[in-house]
């Protein structure tokens, strides 16, 4: 195509070719670094937005540098035909005789990959209604050359309806206000495959100042809309699953909230009568404060002045778990309430979860605990013991026999009993307490407490310092402590 007068900007000058051969081999470079990031962007979870977002921006970068580095292989090119030959046969650019192969293949198959049917250019004469189109262009309309090419009346009916009055728009401006042309548009070709291409234009000034003619440079970006309308879509997926992940995480914090005992600090229990018990009780998260999981701790006055004490940890995480804890928790208290007792009421939270419409597996403790008397009645499923710290020494509770919640049907829950002295200590917790180092080492790190806690004045000192020994952030789960500090 011959060189124009552009209505608006001089004729740019032709770069160098050292200058072209290092901004090539920097894009092959280039290249190949993002097309390794992309080998290694493997979806093993086809379903996971996060790593369908990666794969798809890798792809959009490669297709993006795949362009450059052809389009500079043809500048290269057509600067120095022999330099350009040896340049794209040793960087894996088109040559000149991948043109000439890809320019006898049928023009409805373009070479995939190649500039050759990718970018074309036009020109349309408004003198002598003459119309210059190249090889590439008619390979991008999917069109014989012996058809001749389209005139400017003939170039909107290739257009999809709904984009044919951008067409009209760009073309008047041209041709009316000398402005640029710069817009893409849906074509169907010939064979009726529907490509986008982005056309960028101006008019040509003959040495009067008029418009003589109409000159344009069309791409096929059809591959690499694609590309990013992936990018788009598995963007929006992300968010819209991350934004999904921060509601249900909310509503299970408030749900939490809303089920667990709404005390703080110390509690005191029965709130009349001697041998009143001193509680104290913390909920732990996971060093990933979005396993909100289903983690509760309970303490309640019973109609015949026993305190029931509960701690219990169901599988899972988010707001399925946590609303699975609150029907537990619910009919837990229900049962307890009723005078149903340890061993009894776990048999019947083995059932209810058994025969839940989202089954799980759950671990609990039961405690019923007499002021009065000292009588401590209790049973477990699946669940650490409670804690007995008495005279500056720690020991776990001889545990009666009791599975996991939901683990079978129709299971016997034991119980036993033990008697509790004034000054006492008793800790139920989960078995999420223990750190992310102290895993495997079941109870010893809190027995290890004893001596301060022999020293502790209240239920609640106790609890401030094993919230100092396990409150960091390095635990796997969420976790539940309960202190109990016999009284007088």
């Amino acid at each position: 195509m011959p060189s124009h007068l552009s209505a608006d900007r001089p004729a740019p000058q032709p770069p160098e070719r050292d200058t072209l051969d290092a901004l090539i081999n920097r894009t092959l470079r280039l290249r190949g670094d993002v097309d390794a990031v992309r080998r290694d962007t493997v979806l093993i979870d086809e379903e996971d937005p996060q790593l369908r977002w990666q794969r798809a921006l890798c792809d959009l970068a490669v297709h993006h540098l795949d362009d450059l580095g052809t389009h500079l292989g043809q500048l290269k090119e057509g600067l120095s035909p022999g330099t350009g030959q040896h340049l794209a046969e040793t960087s894996g650019l088109p040559t000149a005789q991948d043109a000439a192969e890809s320019a006898q293949e049928p023009y409805d198959n373009p070479k995939p990959g190649s500039l050759i049917g990718r970018v074309g250019s036009a020109e349309w004469n408004l003198l002598t209604d003459d119309v210059s189109w190249s090889e590439e262009l008619f390979q991008i309309f999917g069109r014989p050359p012996a058809a001749g090419p389209l005139s400017l009346d003939e170039f909107p009916s290739t257009l999809l309806p709904e984009d044919q009055p951008l067409l009209t728009a760009l073309v008047t401006d041209c041709l009316v206000d000398g402005k640029p042309m710069d817009g893409e548009f849906r074509i169907t070709r010939t064979d009726g495959r529907v490509r986008t291409l982005h056309m960028m234009g101006e008019p040509v000034l003959d040495s009067n100042g008029s418009t003589a003619s109409m000159w344009a440079v069309l791409r096929d970006v059809s591959e690499l809309r694609r590309s990013q309308q992936a990018v788009r879509r598995s963007h929006e997926s992300l968010r819209s699953r991350e934004h999904r992940a921060r509601t249900e995480h909310r509503l299970a914090v408030e749900l939490q909230e809303a089920v667990l005992a709404p005390w703080r600090g110390s509690l005191r229990l029965p709130s009349q009568g001697p041998g009143a018990l001193d509680i104290a009780a913390h909920y732990l998260p996971s060093e990933s404060s979005s396993r909100i999981g289903g983690d509760w701790y309970d303490a309640l006055e019973m109609p015949d002045s026993r305190t029931m004490l509960t701690v219990g940890d169901l599988t899972g995480h988010g707001i399925q778990a946590t609303s699975a804890m609150a029907m537990l928790l619910g009919a837990l208290r229900g049962m307890a309430v009723a005078g149903i007792e340890p061993g009894a009421l776990m048999g019947h939270l083995n059932e209810l979860l058994e025969s839940s419409v989202q089954p799980a597996l759950g671990s609990a403790v039961c405690c019923l605990l007499d002021p009065s008397t000292g009588a401590l009645t209790w049973a477990q499923a699946g669940h650490p013991a409670p804690l007995l710290f008495r005279d500056g020494v720690g020991r776990p509770l001889p545990a009666p026999d009791g599975v996991l919640l939901g683990a079978a049907s129709g299971v016997a829950y034991e119980q036993d009993e033990v008697h509790l002295l004034p000054g006492d200590v008793l800790v139920l917790h989960t078995d999420g307490l223990n750190r992310h180092r102290d895993r495997g080492a079941g109870p010893d790190a809190l027995l290890a407490l004893a001596p301060r806690f022999t020293q502790a004045r209240s239920a609640q000192e106790c609890l401030r310092t094993v919230v100092a020994e396990f409150g960091g952030t390095e635990r796997l789960d969420d976790a539940c402590v309960l202190i109990v500090r016999i009284g007088a």
